[in-house]
């Protein structure tokens, strides 16, 4: 039993969507989320600019006194690598490996499509991923950077002609290459499946990592004896910390809904 809190970060809030599966999961287990909202976002930047952010970002956590540290965001995901998560004192979870695997174990046709930030979809992980579960499944990838910033600014109704547009133009390439199975492959991009799910059409299995993150870290905890003890019907309080003022409220409701509970600082990012 291991009362200390579970550690997730992302580029900005994002990762929300990881923190409502988590608390779903695992409702007695305590959340500190850290969003970095002044660097945001991460999927244009560089290898090594995105290294020192997962280094800071983690280390904030650490000081936090985590017992486990989730990056959602899938850029960072992508981005770093064995010696990263070796150097860190606690265990490590990202977004990309089961959900690689559930998708593979998904497809009935063998192709898979994802969809993510530039870097993400450049990194070519997911894909790589899917290969080493499943050699004989076909991967096809197409970055979608716009969707980030309609998820942010509200622009999420399924019927949506705005989000619509440009989920018609993105997901066309999917669309064209016959998959049966897409994985959402940013934290923001579980939002908008209403919308996805009526481009691509109900024969498209839609794959949410955040659901299959916080399956990993049920394992993790379970497997480490690093699991909350049982609290009953109280909820540990939870902390957010965002390195920028942003309407934390209004998109906290989006991404979460009636699971958000805790308090919200803001952190200098000059202090990371």
């Amino acid at each position: 039993m291991d009362t200390r809190p579970i550690g997730v970060f992302d580029s900005g809030l994002g990762g929300l969507t990881v923190v409502k599966q988590l608390k779903a999961l695992l409702p007695s287990e305590q959340i500190v989320y850290f969003g970095d909202t002044a660097r945001v976002p991460y999927g244009t930047r560089s290898r090594s600019t995105l290294m020192t952010y997962a280094g800071q970002d983690s280390g904030f956590l650490l000081r936090q006194g985590v017992k486990l540290i989730v990056a959602a965001c899938g850029t960072i995901s992508s981005t770093v690598d064995d010696s990263f998560i070796r150097a860190l004192p606690v265990p490590y979870c990202g977004v990309i490996e089961h959900t690689a695997a559930a998708a593979a174990a998904a497809t009935r046709v063998g192709k898979v499509g994802i969809i993510g930030t530039t870097a993400t979809v450049n990194s070519g992980s997911f894909a790589r991923a899917i290969h080493r579960c499943d050699p004989k499944v076909t991967a096809v990838a197409r970055a979608c950077p716009l969707f980030v910033p309609l998820v942010e600014n509200g622009y999420i109704r399924p019927n949506d002609p705005v989000t619509t547009l440009v989920a018609q133009d993105y997901l066309s390439f999917i669309r064209e290459k016959r998959v049966d199975t897409l994985i959402l492959g940013c934290t923001h991009f579980p939002i908008l499946a209403p919308v996805i799910s009526r481009v691509l059409g109900d024969g498209v299995t839609l794959i949410d990592p955040g659901v299959y993150t916080a399956r990993q870290v049920a394992q993790i905890l379970n497997e480490q004896h690093l699991a909350a003890p049982y609290r009953g019907d109280g909820q540990p309080a939870d902390a957010y910390y965002i390195t920028d003022q942003s309407d934390f409220q209004s998109v906290a409701s989006i991404f979460m809904g009636d699971a958000f509970c805790g308090q919200v600082q803001t952190v200098d990012v000059n202090d990371l």
